[in-house]
């Protein structure tokens, strides 16, 4: 009886422990990225903010990171501001050369942090 007992708890443990990984997935966001805003600040300063500082364009005014505009432009997710950082667009340069894909999504994260804050 204690071996039916551990084949039921076994796969019953397994199944809570993949129900809340995705609860995780689908509800929770990603937390390494929501955690390393510092990391992805850090990663703005170096590669982004000689053109776009304090969320700004030097090089082509209307192509700024506010909110407003990078939702007018399609940019208003990580997803998508990873995407031109990745693969750049236009004056924009690539950094797929550059940074990891998991420093793309943390400096996406961060861009859309801050202009959603206002860039403050």
């Amino acid at each position: 009886m204690g071996d039916r007992a551990t084949q039921f708890i076994q796969p019953l443990w397994l199944k809570v422990a993949l129900l809340g990984c995705l609860i995780l997935l689908c509800f929770g966001g990603t937390p390494a990225l929501a955690a390393d805003l510092p990391a992805g600040s850090k990663l703005f300063e170096i590669h982004c903010a000689g053109c776009h500082i304090n969320g700004g364009n030097i090089v082509r005014r209307g192509k700024n990171l506010k909110l407003k505009t990078l939702e007018k432009n399609g940019y208003g997710t990580v997803e998508a501001i990873a995407e031109i950082v990745t693969n750049g667009k236009a004056n924009m340069s690539a950094y797929r050369d550059r940074l990891t894909p998991e420093q793309i999504e943390t400096v996406s994260a961060y861009v859309l942090e801050q202009a959603n804050q206002g860039w403050k």
